[in-house]
């Protein structure tokens, strides 16, 4: 068994895993990766390139062109896309409605797994996605599933896109949850589902505080 630690937590969109998974980094002195934000930022690639995902040779080159890279600033997790910080446009509504079709391509999930599981390989890592503890890091010694109630989920989430100005109704929000939640789960590679020997956490009442407490009280028997 390798020595780092590895904390692999999975769960349904807009559930707080990146939240939670922000806040154990942060406590631990861990690495954070961002997988969704990975995801995102090759849906916004495509998008930008008007990449067609029913072309598997165009998705094979676009994927050849995206270079990804984290850089941690004042305890906060960027994302890098060929050299451009787009931290903020890829949580947009525009790669919202995409993501789930793009993260189901085959071709995606096996560069992107294939790249997480070299960010793990010698470090001790907090990293949050739908597939961390069933396929990128099925030997994770903690793994947490999060789930909530989809009405509060898509809440936070209006909440989250109307502070930042975007326009849109909290049935957009909600239909956009539901129709990824049906995506991730029924998609051929990876689909989201929870690892035999995760911990569920269902955040529908808890505070990010609360949550946070939990997920110690849970790791701590882990740690050196």
């Amino acid at each position: 068994m390798s020595k780092n630690l590895v904390i692999a937590i999975d769960g349904y969109s807009s559930c707080g895993k990146s939240t939670l998974a922000k806040a154990l980094a942060r406590q631990l002195h861990f690495i954070y990766i961002d997988t969704g934000a990975m995801y995102r930022a090759v849906t916004l690639w495509f998008l930008r390139n008007k990449t067609d995902l029913a072309n598997a040779e165009m998705v094979k080159e676009s994927l050849q062109d995206i270079h990804l890279n984290f850089h941690s600033q004042d305890y906060q997790t960027h994302i890098i896309l060929n050299g451009e910080d787009v931290s903020e446009e890829i949580r947009q509504m525009a790669v919202s409605q995409n993501v789930s079709e793009v993260s189901a391509l085959k071709a995606v999930r096996k560069e992107m797994v294939k790249q997480q599981q070299r960010m793990g390989k010698s470090k001790n890592i907090v990293m949050d996605g739908r597939d961390i503890g069933t396929t990128v890091f099925p030997d994770a010694r903690v793994k947490i599933f999060m789930t909530a109630d989809p009405k509060i989920r898509a809440e936070r989430r209006f909440k989250e896109l109307t502070a930042k100005g975007e326009s849109i109704t909290l049935e957009e929000v909600f239909e956009n949850i539901a129709h990824r939640d049906y995506m991730d789960t029924t998609r051929e590679e990876s689909p989201l589902s929870r690892a035999h020997d995760a911990i569920i956490l269902d955040n529908t009442e808890l505070t990010e505080e609360e949550q946070l407490e939990f997920a110690m009280k849970k790791i701590k028997p882990f740690l050196p």
